[in-house]
Parts: C-alpha cells; structure tokens; sequence
C-alpha cells in the first residue's frame, strides 16, 4: 500500500497547494442524530464544496470521502496529544484511505485550539513534539510532501488594542516561534479560528456593525488604516504578530469562522445568513485587508456544515446551532457560497423517523412535572426553549411538549419514552409554532427501518380520522348515530 501512496503523491506533488483559495466547511459529528457519511459527503458534492475539515480521522467519513476529490483536514483531539503513536496513526488513518481513488487528505490538524486560555497550558507543551514525531512518521510514509501539519490557533493566541501591534500572548512566544518556523519550513499555512460572534456576545460595548461586513459606525483606526470589520482587524492583528517573529508574509487558513442560528440573542437566522453572505463576498472580492491588499487568506472553513445537538453548552446555548444546514441536512437559510450554486441544496434521501410526535397531555395536571423536565432535558437538547432561542416564546404547555418531544425523538420514538408517568402522549399533528421547529429524528438504517412502522401509524391515523369525521356528521344531524 505505501509504494502506491508513493506514486500517488509523485503524480500530484506539482500541484500541491497550487489550487485557487476555496469556501470549505467543518464537519462535526457530535450529533444525537446523525446523518449517513454518503448522505453528508453527497450533500457537500450537490453544493460544490470542495474542503471538509473534521475533528478527528473518523474512519466511516473518509470512507465516504474516498474518490470524490473532496480536499480534506482530518484533527488529532488535543487529549490524544500526549500519548498518540505517529507511526500508528499515519498507518491507521492515512496510509490505508489514500492512494488511487483514495481519500484526498491535505492537512493534519494536530489539536484544536491547544494554547486556549481556558486550557491553562495544559496542552502546549506536546504540540511541537507531536508535530515532530508526526512529521518523521510522513517521511517514512512518502507523504511529507503532500500532507501538511497544522495546528488550529484560536484568535486569543494573540493580542493588541491595534492589529498593527499585535503580537502572540508573551508566555506563548518561544513555542509560537517554534511552531511558526516548523510551519514554514515544511510550506504549511498558519490556521486561525476567528469568531466575530463570540466577540459581540462576550462584551456588551462591542459595536454590533463592526461584527458584520456592512461598513461599521465604529471603525477601528490605526494610524493610515481604518477598519471597518471585526474579521479584518483580527486577522491584521495576526498578520503584525507573525511579522514580529519574522514571518510576515506566511500563508494563512481561517479554519472555523460562522455565526449561529439559536440559543442566544443575536443568535438568529437573518443575522447568520448577513454575517455568512457578508464574508463570503468580502472574500471573494479578494480585495484583503489593508496589511495584505489583494491577498485575502488562502482558504475558509466555515463553521459549520450541520447543528450538532449533542455539543457541550459551556460556552453557550449558541454551541449547538453552528450549522449552516440543520441536523438533517436542510438549509437553515439563502446563502451563496460562490461555488457555482446559487442558493444550498438540501440533503435527499434522508430517513427520518415516522411523522409522530411526543406532547404534554391536554387533560393532565403538569404540577408534578419538573423531574421529567429534567430528565429531558438533560439527554436531549432543549437550548432553544432559553432565552433568545427560536422556542423561548412558547406557554407552558408548549416548553413541556418540546421538551418531552426532544428527549422521544433522541430514544427513536420508542413508546415507553412518551410516558412520562402518563403527563405525555403521542401526536400525529405537527406541533411546530412560527420560527420553532419540534424535531423528528432521523435513522441511519436505511428505508426499510421507519416504512413498516409508518404504515402501521398511518392506517391507525387514517382510522382515527374517519372516526372523528363520522362523529362530526353526527353532531350535524346528517347521519342516525347509534352507539351500543
């Protein structure tokens, strides 16, 4: 298998890096219902996107991404920093998938935002020492020269008050200046996550236009530069903070950038769709930033292709609502990747659950429901019943049914999980109000897993409906009703 490796990198190392920058998208699979890999690959295909980064080497996706030509950024979890094989895992995870009709994987991402201030360190010292291992591990492989080692930065990796004084935090400078010279002389972009959002959610005195690409009121002015956008201003202020380690003129990959649709106020599907549309016009204009005229970053991953339900709400109720597509593959919004589509197509041939739903009985006293709100709401995800979230203006009865419908869609609508100590019952009625959406799962097991039980349910709707027709007639005097 390495000799054809070999030959596969021989045939495409003159056009290595040489491709035009390109709008791409992360693919996180922390998700309570997942789409199939070919389903998801497919949807990539259907919208012209040509770069995927994932999270980890998910052995089920790049099985679905071999031989499609989708450029692809597999990541190494920080945890498994410290005690991974890079023999083994360059066997495991790019060895056996690359090659003729293989998968094509460009880059490593080795950890992801290990030098976080929150982390305290606890990651930085194995970044370098892995990448070195790694990067002997590709030699021995034949795949140094094609598959590149990165490391995902986020934006607090640096600092300024201007972005032409910014610089890396000071007890991150010698290993940046070891990483950034590793980067260079292996041709490796520096990768950046900037989050505009993040910036306007965590401070009350950020000027809201500044976060968007429409002109600002509040522009940022640095001696002969103005800056008008919170994207270009944070990624100047890494353009200084490289210029001062001597590499000012390093290739940059924005590896997460987006705007989230729920869980918080600002969180909304007009303010995502202005911010998304605004910077991928911004990008595609290749007008740069005023420390790079004409040179904007080489390539854009956005944040990201679909909601993952399962994520940690820490950071926020926001976590989970990253997608520009949600959990089902179905477009949240317009939007023009400037990839020859001119709108997103949605996912097809997604199996869903049968059309049922799970609600708070009409008829029941809900005083004693706490508990099983709890329960719910703590496997399931309710985040957008909070405040700012698309569900946050629902009564009381309708925050009970989300709740209950949530936590019986995650167990595949089996039946007990509707029961609630009798406070829950299943519908066949949508019960969707405006902007809220009441999920209904999806299934990863083909047509036949959902067909049998939804032609069961639809005879018994259809049964009930003439029921309750019949009944109506009754009461109109059209018809002599007799009941025994």
């Amino acid at each position: 298998m390495a000799s054809g490796v070999a030959l596969f990198t021989l045939s495409l190392l003159l056009v290595t890096h040489q491709v035009q920058s390109a709008i791409g998208v992360n693919w996180g699979t922390v998700s309570f219902h997942k789409l199939r890999p070919s389903t998801v690959v497919d949807l990539l295909k259907a919208n012209k996107i040509t770069k995927v980064k994932l999270f980890d080497a998910n052995p089920d996706a790049l099985r679905a991404l071999m031989g499609t030509g989708i450029q692809v950024m597999i990541g190494i979890p920080n945890e498994m920093l410290s005690t991974f094989s890079s023999d083994l895992f360059v066997q495991q995870n790019l060895s056996r998938f690359m090659g003729k009709g293989g998968a094509d994987i460009r880059y490593i991402a080795v950890g992801n935002e290990p030098f976080l201030t929150s982390y305290g360190g606890q990651f930085q010292n194995y970044v370098v020492p892995a990448m070195l291992n790694l990067q002997q591990s590709l030699v021995k492989a034949n795949l140094a020269s094609y598959v590149k080692l990165v490391v995902p930065c986020n934006a607090d990796a640096y600092e300024s008050n201007v972005p032409s004084q910014g610089m890396f935090r000071p007890e991150l400078t010698q290993i940046m200046t070891q990483l950034v010279s590793f980067l260079n002389s292996n041709v490796s972009p520096f990768v950046v996550n900037i989050y505009p959002f993040l910036s306007l959610y965590g401070n009350s005195d950020f000027p809201q236009d500044y976060a968007f690409f429409e002109g600002s009121s509040h522009p940022v002015l640095d001696g002969p530069n103005a800056y008008y956008n919170a994207f270009d201003g944070n990624f100047d202020t890494l353009v200084a903070a490289l210029a001062k380690l001597g590499y000012g003129q390093m290739p940059i990959v924005i590896g997460e950038i987006g705007w989230p649709t729920d869980g918080a106020v600002g969180a909304n599907l007009t303010a995502a769709r202005v911010f998304n549309q605004g910077l991928i016009n911004h990008l595609l204009s290749n007008k740069g930033t005023p420390l790079r005229p004409g040179s904007p970053p080489a390539d854009v991953y956005l944040f990201g292709l679909l909601d993952e339900g399962a994520k940690s709400t820490l950071p926020g109720n926001f976590e989970r609502h990253w997608g520009i597509f949600s959990f089902d593959g179905q477009a949240k919004y317009r939007l023009n990747l400037g990839l020859g589509n001119r709108g997103l197509k949605n996912a097809e041939n997604v199996q869903y659950l049968p059309s049922r739903w799970c609600v708070a009985h009409p008829s029941r006293d809900m005083t004693q429901v706490a508990d099983h709100l709890r329960l719910a709401c703590s496997q399931a995800d309710c985040t957008t019943l909070n405040d700012g979230g698309s569900c946050s203006q629902l009564g009381e009865k309708e925050n009970i049914s989300y709740a209950f419908n949530s936590y019986y869609q995650l167990q595949m609508q089996n039946e007990k999980s509707c029961d609630f100590d009798g406070l829950g019952m299943v519908t066949f009625l949508d019960p969707s109000v405006g902007d809220c959406r009441f999920l209904v799962g999806v299934t990863d097991k083909g047509v036949s897993s959902g067909a049998e039980p939804m032609a069961r349910w639809s005879i018994y709707h259809i049964c009930i409906g003439v029921v309750v027709w019949a009944l109506s007639q009754c009461k109109a005097g059209e018809f002599q009703c007799y009941f025994l």
